[in-house]
């Protein structure tokens, strides 16, 4: 089953922005209400942004906090609209951003996408392959990986990101003011399932089936997130 670019029923767009965070304790309320009243939709007022979902880890390695930005392409996450907005933070996210902790972020193209729709749980995958592994491992993930997890009962999508460090590396006023520093994931890896238990069992078969413990220069990072919150274009956050 070969696989496209884009499937229009798994991620809404060609490209994406992933982030996993901590928030200390002090300014968890705070995170919600500014996270869902003004972050979420002030983020898909921006052109081209078309999905944001935040969820919260039930399993697994990993920040308690996953954000996902979907969005129409990859010259969206660089463009002067999303810049523009980076750079001129609001009075609460300057208020809030300095509560965020061990903050990993990628600016992503999406580089394979197969399923029929979103799930209520979402596993992430952070991978660093070994460089003359890059090859066999993204061959083996496009053409025999994903399409054969995404045809397991409980599992309705499944996702490849590749890190655009460049982009990602692009210093603003919001990453200033959060006053600690930014890890860069490589690659990263989605499944969207309906259970923790179905995607717990999806990507323990995968990452064995790919070898990716002789693949990658360091072992890999694997969570599994409850949704919490959606905004989509034109649609008010929820929690």
């Amino acid at each position: 089953m070969p696989m496209t670019k884009h499937d229009p029923s798994g991620l809404a767009g060609d490209a994406f922005v992933a982030i996993w965070h901590d928030i200390a304790p002090e300014g968890l309320d705070t995170f919600y209400e500014w996270h869902d009243r003004e972050h979420m939709p002030e983020r898909l007022a921006v052109p081209g942004f078309r999905r944001g979902r935040r969820f919260i880890r039930v399993e697994g390695d990993g920040q308690e906090f996953f954000n996902l930005y979907e969005v129409d392409s990859f010259d969206v996450l660089v463009g002067c609209d999303y810049l523009a907005r980076l750079n001129a933070p609001t009075p609460w996210t300057t208020r809030v951003v300095v509560h965020f902790r061990n903050v990993t972020r990628g600016l992503c193209r999406v580089t394979g996408s197969v399923g029929i729709g979103r799930g209520g749980v979402l596993a992430t995958v952070r991978l660093a392959p070994a460089p003359d592994r890059h090859a066999e491992l993204r061959r083996h993930l496009l053409e025999i990986g994903l399409p054969s997890i995404a045809t397991q009962a409980g599992i309705v999508g499944a996702h490849l990101g590749f890190t655009d460090e460049t982009g990602s590396r692009i210093d603003t006023s919001e990453k200033q003011a959060r006053g600690n520093p930014t890890d860069i994931p490589p690659w990263v890896l989605l499944v969207e399932g309906i259970s923790r238990e179905h995607l717990r069992r999806a990507t323990s078969e995968l990452l064995a089936g790919a070898g990716v413990a002789h693949e990658t220069t360091v072992p890999p990072i694997a969570g599994i997130y409850r949704l919490e919150a959606e905004c989509s274009k034109d649609v008010g956050a929820a929690r």
